[in-house]
């Protein structure tokens, strides 16, 4: 029997959920791509939302004979050449074109695959098929050198409508009594995961007896959750087994997660007693946290846990039915900026160092010399822009 997920992949770049700027982009990448200035694209976003499957709609769209390869398929510089080097060199079956596809791409390793990124830019740069990269976080430091040479698109989640709407019409086509609730529930737990979700109608499908209780055997995915979300377990419950796991797929350092708390405790606990009980939580969560920066005392990351968590859901007498808008604190906020602007910074230091073989180092302390020449010298700054092939926020970036 054919899996659901294959049997129902999308053939054409109309069959892509929910993508339709991103197919544009990159339809219009491989259509012009004799015209193209950067050699690739680099396809991006959580897994499980039709990346590669887009590739593959695309080549057919086009006409083209697809190569795949994954990060998994090569190690080092050798093993690049030998593979991609000959897919770029050889026609396409019945001279039809070609489309490069590269899986994966940041997760290459930064020690075993040594001089990989390098070879797949030297090699991608003289191709004549268009590349389309994909990778789950294009802002990895191991494939910086990539990015800047390839053409950004971002594919976004899957919202859980589109979701169900899609399950809902896998499930008609294959004649499955399950019930219309259950299939939400699968919507709502797959958070924007459409192959995921897929997989869990194939599971129910398969089972006797079909009802939403039976999700539970499905297990909760562990997926990165967003801070809102955790503050609502937290806030919105006195149930302490519930508040415990609120940050345990949290993107978030101990510090960040006690700031959002400090910021919205008073927001919902209105009850000056409540209120006390869940700053006294804390301070004493604070107090760990010095602890273990002081002393490195790394058990106490326990207790910090179930103090900002357990500790504070528990500190309110009952649950607010009022509704609350969460808000980061404006320290957050700064630190953000702060991150950007020093992101920035190093990235155009990167390209700099790059070119003139110093360190990034070296080049981020020379900084306000290369600031001085975008400000003062037009003609210097239209070349270091096209040489080091800066975009418009590093050049605005430059002339500030």
């Amino acid at each position: 029997m054919l899996p659901l997920i294959k049997k129902y992949e999308p053939q054409t770049k109309s069959e892509i959920i929910a993508q339709d700027e991103a197919i544009i982009q990159i339809d219009s990448f491989i259509e012009n791509y004799k015209k193209q200035k950067k050699k690739s694209i680099l396809v991006y976003g959580p897994t499980g939302i039709g990346k590669t499957a887009a590739a593959y709609a695309l080549a057919a769209d086009h006409q083209l004979e697809i190569f795949e390869l994954n990060s998994s398929d090569f190690r080092n510089k050798d093993q690049i050449n030998q593979k991609l080097g000959s897919a770029l060199k050889q026609q396409s079956l019945f001279s039809q074109g070609k489309l490069i596809l590269i899986d994966d791409v940041d997760a290459l390793s930064g020690t075993k695959d040594r001089g990989a990124i390098a070879e797949i830019i030297k090699l991608m740069q003289k191709s004549v098929y268009p590349i389309i990269l994909t990778a789950t976080d294009p802002y990895s430091k191991k494939i910086s050198s990539l990015r800047s040479k390839a053409v950004l698109v971002e594919f976004s989640s899957i919202n859980n409508k589109e979701i169900c709407a899609h399950l809902t019409k896998i499930a008609k086509k294959e004649n499955l009594n399950i019930p219309q609730d259950t299939i939400k529930s699968i919507s709502r737990r797959a958070a924007g995961d459409l192959r995921a979700a897929i997989n869990d109608l194939q599971i129910l499908s398969s089972l006797k007896n079909i009802d939403i209780n039976v999700l539970e055997e499905l297990g909760m995915r562990e997926k990165q959750e967003n801070i809102i979300e955790a503050l609502v377990k937290i806030l919105k419950t006195t149930d302490p087994n519930i508040a415990i796991t609120a940050f345990d797929y949290v993107n978030e350092t101990v510090d960040e997660q006690l700031l959002w708390l400090d910021e919205n405790i008073p927001k919902e606990y209105t009850k000056p007693a409540d209120l006390a009980r869940a700053y006294d939580k804390l301070s004493k969560a604070d107090l760990f946290q010095r602890r273990i920066r002081r002393w490195q005392h790394w058990r106490f990351l326990v207790y910090i846990n179930a103090l900002i968590t357990a500790g504070v859901a528990v500190s309110k007498d009952k649950k607010y039915d009022t509704f609350t808008q969460y808000k980061p604190t404006g320290r957050i906020l700064k630190m953000w900026w702060a991150k950007q602007k020093s992101l920035k910074k190093k990235a155009i230091a990167e390209k700099i160092a790059q070119n003139t073989h110093t360190s990034t180092r070296q080049t981020i302390q020379s900084m306000p010399y290369f600031q001085y020449m975008f400000k003062n010298n037009k003609q210097v700054a239209q070349s270091l822009t096209e040489e080091l092939d800066l975009d418009k926020d590093q050049v605005d970036w430059l002339k500030k």
